[in-house]
């Protein structure tokens, strides 16, 4: 720098020196004189500016191109010398440490894209205050069955409660949403945080599917009531058994030779009935709810869903003609099939529609609709009915173990749908509105 700095200093000199001469001989008239020392004093002034202009030319220059993120200039030094030499080369020292940086950070941006987009849970990223959507990984698309979209508002056209509820949550909040998907309803846990970046807000979105957590839970939660029930249903076995031993008692002789006690043949009969009566609704309990808690492994193949239909028709058929009840099968795709262990299916399918003929059996007009479809590569199942519905405050409670509305039911039938459902990688779902009837579908 103290060489540039004399050299510039020098020049400066010299065009003072110049100027003065310039000055002179215009005092003095003598113009040749003047006018001969005049290129020199412009050409001391165009290199005194060029020189500053051109450091000034690629500091901007360099400034430019990091502001954009441009790192490809590379300043040739071989023509430069002394100080400028120095500056070029750090200024080349400079973009390169720039690039490596760049690359880094492009390959931890593919790295946590990549990993964002492998990971189960769907991420949506927006702007809190215009709503243009940021970023959003595949997970967000096939959990919400949405595309891409520009902005958030795009939702209120497909599901104007989802828009609100993520427009209103606040950091740190967490909701259960259920997200209607087609035929299904998804049960989703949404959080959300906000963040600042570049002096703007951004809203982060976190979806994750909590419906097989929640069946799972379900089905442990199952299980353990079943061993509580078999086990108190034993242990009640108890006073039936006291109950025997206190009639032989009566009936055996207290003394050896003293013959047997007199004893009341009411009482005995009573007592003996009360026996019979109660051992048998037990044995009956017991058999049936340890059946439940032993379904055996589905054994799946690929079954035409045709062939489940007429074995189904085949065997309901009589009572639906006894009871005049209307059986409407619908089936537009006679190879569609479903990868099922078909007894298992059977049994679910049975159960159903002898629930919709019970639901049917007091309109004038009963009917139940039989029906099989896909959508894309997911095959459904599905048995409509116009009886009388199920009130709505009671639709979340069909499928719990013991649940039942009817006088003589026992509460397992849909219980052992479900189960079988989720043995199948499925889900049974139930619309229903009181008065109009019901709907259960089957998903694979």
């Amino acid at each position: 720098m103290n060489k540039k700095r004399t050299g510039l200093l020098l020049q400066i000199l010299l065009l003072l020196f110049l100027t003065a001469v310039i000055a002179w001989c215009c005092v003095r008239r003598e113009w040749w004189w003047g006018v001969a020392c005049f290129p020199l004093w412009f050409y001391v002034l165009t290199r005194i500016i060029g020189s500053a202009e051109k450091t000034d030319k690629i500091i901007l220059e360099f400034v430019e191109a990091v502001k954009y993120n441009d790192f490809s200039k590379n300043y040739n030094t071989a023509s430069a010398s002394g100080d400028m030499k120095k500056l070029l080369a750090g200024l080349n020292s400079i973009n390169d440490r720039f690039k490596t940086v760049n690359k880094e950070r492009k390959a931890e941006n593919i790295y946590l894209q990549t990993i964002l987009e492998l990971t189960g849970i769907g991420i949506l990223s927006f702007d809190h205050t215009t709503g243009l959507i940021r970023w959003m990984n595949e997970a967000f698309k096939k959990m919400t069955d949405i595309p891409y979209f520009k902005n958030i508002q795009a939702l209120e056209k497909r599901n104007p409660e989802f828009l609100k509820l993520l427009l209103n949550m606040e950091t740190g909040q967490t909701n259960v949403f259920t997200f209607k998907k087609g035929m299904l309803d998804e049960k989703l846990l949404i959080g959300a945080t906000l963040f600042a970046t570049d002096g703007r807000t951004d809203k982060l979105i976190s979806l994750q599917s909590i419906k097989g957590t929640l069946d799972e839970t379900e089905s442990v939660a199952w299980q353990k009531l079943l061993n509580v029930m078999t086990h108190e249903i034993m242990n009640s076995v108890a006073p039936i058994s006291s109950l025997a031993d206190t009639l032989k008692n009566q009936l055996e002789p207290r003394e050896p030779d003293a013959g047997p006690a007199p004893i009341d043949p009411e009482d005995l009969k009573l007592g003996l009935e009360t026996i019979r009566k109660r051992s048998e609704g037990l044995q009956r309990f017991a058999i049936t709810y340890r059946n439940l808690n032993k379904i055996t492994k589905p054994v799946f193949k690929k079954v035409l869903v045709s062939d489940i239909f007429e074995n189904l028709q085949n065997l309901m058929q009589p009572t639906l003609d006894q009871k005049h009840i209307e059986l409407d099968v619908i089936l537009k795709d006679p190879f569609l099939s479903v990868q099922a262990d078909v007894s298992l299916i059977e049994q679910v399918l049975i159960n159903l529609m002898t629930n919709a003929i019970e639901a049917v059996r007091m309109q004038a007009t009963p009917q139940i609709t039989l029906s099989a479809f896909s959508e894309g590569d997911r095959p459904y199942i599905k048995i409509a009915d116009n009886g009388v519905g199920i009130p709505s405050n009671i639709a979340d409670q069909i499928f719990i173990p013991f649940f039942s509305t009817r006088k003589n039911g026992n509460g397992i039938g849909l219980s052992l749908c479900k189960q079988i459902m989720i043995l199948h990688k499925g889900s049974i779902q139930v619309k229903s509105k009181e008065g109009e009837g019901t709907v259960f579908l089957l998903y694979f």
